[in-house]
């Protein structure tokens, strides 16, 4: 990777005053050929995914152009040693763990509904459904017309019974063969996933806690929905990196989660979406979700999407929310993602769309996607 010094504005080949578009656009088309697995180095991709990640979020890009541009050798150094890259803001605890939160489930009217269902319907495009069982009733009940009403019976009329009665078996037996074969899939999806419902593994890095309470959240709770699928770590389409937290699927609706540690205090967004906290401009940190779900509804666009901010406390102290799950990425406490979100996922709650999880599953980082069935 060429570039005239070693700042990380030079790393992405952008000016000092590069916008976020100009950055992101930078960023993208330097990495398909700085990945390892596409024959560059790994010193260079984590150069580039550290000059990204600084300056790609406004807090610390902030912080960045503060403290100047140090040469990356330098930059390293200091990331392994006190990981500067992500600062700590002002007022956080680093020894502070946030309690695993717990949620009345008697509480949540959709987790109530769910009591003794646990049948998952596969639904596929071009699934003929019931279909076949209508055309098979329309062929029966054209039969044995002649002999209800016999004098009613013209030549003519009995020529278009027949052929009535010839399309409705035609269709039906059309239908019939449709519908093994969709059985036939199913029995083979089922063999290629068996039971499996989490897919993905959340974060693992000492300052990914947050990632983790989300996780066991989400599989604690919302896989009280039959249908739920829950996927951990997720690429934009075209990026290799784990660009989504988490996402959960439950018929044709999605969510795309990020979770976030940050100070005690009341978050929201304003009417236009800009975060606050307190009442005011939230500048202590960024998300990504706007991003995720312009993605995802361009890959996915016959899929209802949504997205959620979960936050957790970084210190001791109250942390709470609007907790609306409205707009685009409203931030939510746990409690609240569990109770909004899943009555959101309960409207289809029993039905897996094979087609749409192959594709967000293609999207895990990591997985390597098998033939469709």
């Amino acid at each position: 990777m060429a570039h005239d010094s070693d700042d990380y504005y030079a790393v992405l080949g952008v000016a000092s005053d590069a916008t976020s578009t100009e950055i992101k656009s930078a960023y993208r088309a330097l990495v398909r050929t700085a990945h390892p697995d596409a024959g560059g180095s790994a010193a260079e991709f984590q150069l580039l995914r550290q000059a990204y990640d600084t300056l790609s979020d406004p807090a610390r890009r902030a912080t960045y152009d503060r403290r100047g541009r140090r040469p990356s050798r330098a930059v390293a150094a200091e990331t392994r040693s006190r990981r500067w890259a992500t600062p700590r803001r002002f007022g956080e605890d680093p020894d502070f763990v946030p309690p695993a939160p717990v949620v009345d489930v008697t509480s949540l009217p959709w987790w109530r509904l769910m009591d003794g269902v646990s049948r998952v319907h596969y639904a596929h495009p071009g699934s003929p459904g019931h279909a076949t069982v209508a055309a098979a009733a329309t062929g029966t009940l054209l039969l044995p017309l002649p002999l209800v009403v016999p004098f009613a019976f013209s030549v003519w009329l009995t020529a278009v019974w027949l052929l009535l009665v010839v399309s409705a078996v035609a269709a039906a037996v059309l239908l019939v063969r449709r519908h093994l074969e969709s059985l036939r899939t199913v029995r083979a999806f089922r063999g290629e996933f068996g039971e499996r419902v989490v897919f993905g593994s959340p974060g693992t890095e000492p300052d990914q806690v947050a990632e983790r309470l989300t996780a066991d959240l989400v599989e604690r709770y919302l896989r009280r929905l039959p249908g739920v699928r829950v996927f951990h770590g997720l690429a934009w389409p075209g990026s290799v990196f784990a660009d989504v937290d988490h996402a959960v699927l439950c018929g044709s609706r999605l969510v795309l989660v990020e979770s976030k540690s940050w100070l005690p205090g009341h978050y929201d967004t304003d009417p236009d979406g800009t975060l606050t906290r307190n009442g005011r401009r939230f500048r202590g940190g960024g998300t990504r979700l706007a991003e995720s779900l312009e993605a995802f509804r361009a890959l996915l666009p016959d899929v209802e999407i949504r997205a959620a901010l979960v936050l957790y406390p970084s210190r001791s102290g109250e942390l709470t929310t609007g907790g609306r799950f409205h707009g685009d990425s409203p931030p939510m406490t746990p409690e609240q993602f569990v109770r909004q979100v899943g009555d959101w996922l309960a409207d289809e709650p029993v039905t897996v769309d094979r087609h749409v999880f192959r594709t967000v599953l293609g999207q895990v980082v990591g997985h390597s996607p098998a033939p469709s069935a």
